[in-house]
This record gives structure tokens, C-alpha cells and sequence, in this order.
């Protein structure tokens, strides 16, 4: 006896639904995530725009429903965590590093969403996972070619605060630059702002005036003041040199896919977790790299170019770890 349409509909539906029950997690895995992320600065900040990069991608790709807010005062962090938390999203990405109380306070009141902030501090079970942009190897490898490219041997640094995650890429570019340079100098300075590109810029005009033939571009403005005075520049987190083809020199570029792709994986396995993503920063992970030289690639001396790829390739086979130091860099005379 053959069978209806409905009938066979109806052994369909059943048999999807025995299978969902019986592999935990399926079903979720089968539907878009739903995903909303809280940022306090505008999404073309260089931190900011590699994590929402990420995310467009997946969103891209189907695999998440993303939401997302920029220019979230700190006062008005913890209401939209709620928000967010109440409109059903399974994962919600941030940063918490000025709001780490209150974050994690919203976490705790909703444990079965799964939250991965952008914290100096340590995951925080059930559900409060934390990530950071641990880029200090292509940092240390920014500061070799920094180092070989100074003519006055004096290089400016302007960081927005120095906190853990802005004083491990400055030791490590400050440590590459005396690799290449034993004689360097360093001028360092906070502009106190995660983003005020005229403040920055100023700085940076500082620093030339001082003597600075290359600035370490760690905030937005600084590349702007390097390109007006003729100076070169080193940057940070993303590529620019397509705006500054003769300014920007390279980059330590940090890629957040990693990070977010694993994320997404343990939540659609149906798992909240407490976790340390910061390893898929790494260069190992495909988390960071240095940028290609580009427009610079003949005018960087090919003794340089060498002892990069040399110490490039030792980081990535793990017998050149690049130490991480927390402590707030200062202004240097040459090493001794």
C-alpha cells in the first residue's frame, strides 16, 4: 500500500525530529545564530573594525543573524547587554575592558547565553569567555623593520591607553626595533582616547619635532601626521598602506576569525562555555601576521627583509616566543 504526500510528510517531520533529539545540538547547528555585538567606539576604530569584520563575514556566509551597536557610552554598556541578552540572542561579543564589572554582572544574570568579551581579565564561568588581540609576534617583527629603516634613529610611539593589551605590542615593537638597531631611541606617549585622531596626530607632530623619522602608529591620526611631515610609519592592527602607499611601511595585523569562528563552532555544538580565546590571536592559529611590504618591498634593506623572514619563521615553528610584558613602556635613551 503506497503511501500519501501527508503521510510521507508527516515520517519526515518525525524522523528529523527523532534524529535532532537524539544528536544534542543539531538543530541549532541547522539554524542561523542569532549574534549581537556591543562596541564603544565607531566600527572603523582598528580593534573594533577586525572583530565586526569577522562577524560580517559569518554573517555573510549564513551561518549568523548579526546585530551590532558602535558608540555605546560606558554609563549605557550594561542596559544594552540586557537589551541584547532579552531579545534572544544566543552569543553576544563586546568589550569590556572599561565596563569588566558590569559585563560580567549581565552574564551571570543570564547564564545560559554565551558571552566572549574583549577583557584583560580571566574567562568566568558558566558562559563568560574572554579574547585579546595577542599580536605581539608580527608587533616584535614591525619593530625589526622599524629598526632598519630609521635614519635618525629615533622612533615616536602613540598609544591610546596603556593598558596590558597596548603595552604588550609596544614592548614587543620596541624589542624587535633594538634587534635590528641597538641604537634606537623611543619616544613614548598616551593619548587617553581610544579614538581622537586629531589628539594622536598631534602627538605624533611632537615626536618629529623631536627627531622621530618613524612613528609607531598604534591609534588612528598618527599615519595622517607622518604622511604631512615626510615621516614614516609602522602600523597597527589593520593594513592602511592602501591610503598611505608611501608612509606606512608594514603592519602587525590582527585577524579576528579565528577567534570568532571557534566561538561560533562551540556555541552551535549547543555548549556554554567559559573560555581564554586569546591563543587564536596567534600566528600559529593564522590570528595575526605581518603585512606584506607592498609598495616598500624594494626600499626596505634586504638585509632586514632576511632577518625578519629568519625570525618570522622561528615564531611560527615555536622556537622564538615573544615575551609579554603587561608594564607601561616609557620613553628610552639607545640600548646599552
Amino acid at each position: 500500500m503506497s503511501l500519501s504526500r501527508l503521510q510521507r510528510r508527516q515520517l519526515i517531520t518525525l524522523a528529523a525530529a527523532a534524529m535532532a533529539a537524539a544528536v544534542p545540538g543539531l538543530s541549532l547547528a541547522q539554524a542561523r545564530l542569532k549574534v549581537a555585538a556591543i562596541y564603544t567606539v565607531p566600527f572603523e576604530q582598528q580593534w573594533v573594525s577586525r572583530v565586526h569584520k569577522a562577524l560580517k563575514a559569518a554573517e555573510a556566509r549564513g551561518e549568523i543573524e548579526y546585530k551590532a551597536s558602535e558608540n555605546v557610552s560606558n554609563a549605557d554598556y550594561e542596559r544594552v547587554m540586557r537589551e541584547y541578552a532579552n531579545g534572544g540572542n544566543q552569543l553576544i561579543v563586546g568589550e569590556s575592558f572599561a565596563v569588566e564589572a558590569a559585563a560580567r554582572k549581565v552574564a551571570r544574570d543570564f547564564p545560559k547565553i554565551a558571552f566572549l568579551m574583549g577583557s584583560s581579565g580571566k574567562p568566568q564561568a558558566p558562559n563568560f569567555s574572554v579574547f585579546d588581540n595577542y599580536i605581539q609576534e608580527p608587533a616584535y617583527l614591525s619593530g625589526m623593520v622599524a629598526g632598519g629603516v630609521t635614519k635618525t634613529n629615533k622612533i615616536g610611539m602613540v598609544g591610546g591607553f596603556p593598558i596590558p593589551e597596548v603595552n604588550r605590542l609596544m614592548h614587543a615593537f620596541m624589542a624587535g626595533a633594538r634587534e635590528t638597531n641597538p641604537k634606537v631611541e623611543f619616544t613614548v606617549s598616551f593619548i587617553n582616547s581610544w579614538f581622537d585622531p586629531p589628539k594622536a596626530k598631534e602627538a605624533a607632530f611632537a615626536m618629529v619635532d623631536k627627531g622621530a623619522d618613524v612613528l609607531y602608529a598604534e591609534r588612528f591620526g598618527v599615519s595622517d601626521a607622518a604622511k604631512e611631515k615626510g615621516k614614516l610609519a609602522i602600523g597597527n592592527v589593520i593594513n592602511t598602506q592602501d591610503k598611505y602607499p608611501d608612509t606606512v611601511v608594514s603592519s602587525a595585523l590582527w585577524n579576528m576569525e579565528p577567534t570568532i569562528d571557534q566561538a561560533l563552532k562551540t556555541v552551535k555544538s549547543g555548549k556554554v562555555t567559559a573560555e581564554d580565546y586569546s591563543q587564536y590571536s596567534m600566528m600559529k592559529h593564522k590570528g595575526s601576521e605581518l603585512a606584506p611590504l607592498g609598495t616598500f618591498d624594494k626600499k626596505v634593506p634586504a638585509e632586514i627583509v632576511a632577518k625578519v623572514r629568519a625570525r618570522e619563521k622561528a615564531m611560527l615553528e615555536g622556537k622564538f616566543p615573544v615575551k609579554v610584558d603587561d608594564s607601561q613602556p616609557r620613553s628610552t635613551g639607545a640600548a646599552k
